[in-house]
């Protein structure tokens, strides 16, 4: 079984990493004088659950999972803080009330903080195709990047490789649709905008992970431009195929705010060309198409277009 499960974790880690210099910097071993924020353990509280995981810190910061649910969610988050460090310090004080399952570094480099099977405190006040725990149902991934009120930097190569790694690990160890790899903001979009337009979706989903089409193009196209204030059966029509893919919305026919945050958040995720929250024709027909493609099965041939793509854009 042990010698299986290594298979499928090198299998993983060879299909996402093409670039073996890629693979090396983003699961280098940096000597712990070189972070000394990280707190490198002989004998953890627990064996890290991932072959990508560089160190084990547990956080007291986790619970039983609620109703006796299991994982089939992945919540991907940006730790919106100045430092890395400071922000895996905090995921491990108890006095902050928060935690996830995977920590990591720009570099690529992977903290796991709480095993799978537990609990973590991430989501907050959420929402998802009917689900309100969130927490109790899903990982949690804290990607470190200091966010927008920091300047949000792009997500460095090595680290979007190796959170592509870790998510297909963790879809190997439990039953995950594509289309509940989500975003932060995608369960809570009237409070939060993580891991925002930057995080490069369509690379994870090249790779094997969540759910993804091709945007419609902007500016072109026919129907009703959708805002603040408008009313009526066109509004109706978008706020029940966002709540079909899974938002937390009334379809009560008015453009209100809690709609203008869905459609902000589903534009950071699925159209980051433009995010202003407008149900413009380019947001209809992209979310149109994602609810007609999911739970599609991927060919092989749209899988290796998938895979030529990423090689030839790295």
């Amino acid at each position: 079984m042990r010698g299986g499960w290594q298979l499928r974790c090198i299998d993983a880690m060879r299909f996402v990493f093409f670039s073996s210099s890629l693979c090396a910097r983003a699961n280098r071993l940096v000597s712990a004088t070189t972070r000394p924020n990280v707190i490198s353990m002989s004998s953890p509280a627990f064996p890290a659950e991932s072959c990508v995981v560089a160190e084990v810190r547990p956080t007291p910061n986790h619970g039983e999972r609620k109703g006796g649910k299991r994982p089939d969610m992945i919540l991907l988050h940006y730790t919106g803080m100045k430092s890395a460090a400071e922000a895996l310090e905090r995921l491990c004080s108890p006095a902050s009330e928060v935690s996830a399952h995977y920590f990591v570094f720009e570099d690529g480099r992977i903290v796991q903080m709480v095993q799978e099977s537990r609990r973590a405190w991430h989501a907050g006040v959420s929402f998802w195709a009917g689900e309100t725990d969130i927490n109790s149902c899903s990982i949690g991934i804290e990607i470190a990047n200091p966010g927008h009120d920091f300047g949000y930097p792009d997500f460095p190569k090595r680290q979007i490789a190796a959170v592509t790694a870790l998510c297909r690990g963790i879809q190997t160890r439990n039953t995950i649709a594509p289309a509940r790899v989500l975003a932060h903001s995608d369960v809570a979009p009237s409070r939060k905008q993580d891991p925002g337009e930057k995080f490069p979706w369509r690379t994870l989903h090249d790779s094997g992970v969540g759910h993804w089409v091709e945007p419609a193009p902007t500016g072109k196209g026919g129907g009703a431009v959708l805002a603040l204030g408008d009313r009526g059966d066109a509004v109706a029509a978008l706020q029940e195929r966002l709540m079909q893919y899974g938002y937390g919305l009334v379809a009560n026919g008015t453009y209100d705010s809690a709609t203008h945050d869905v459609v902000t958040a589903f534009q950071r995720h699925f159209r980051p060309e433009r995010i202003d929250g407008i149900g413009d024709a380019s947001t209809r027909a992209t979310l149109r198409e994602l609810l007609a493609q999911r739970g599609r099965v991927r060919t092989i041939a749209a899988r290796a277009r998938d895979f030529a793509r990423l090689r030839l854009s790295s």
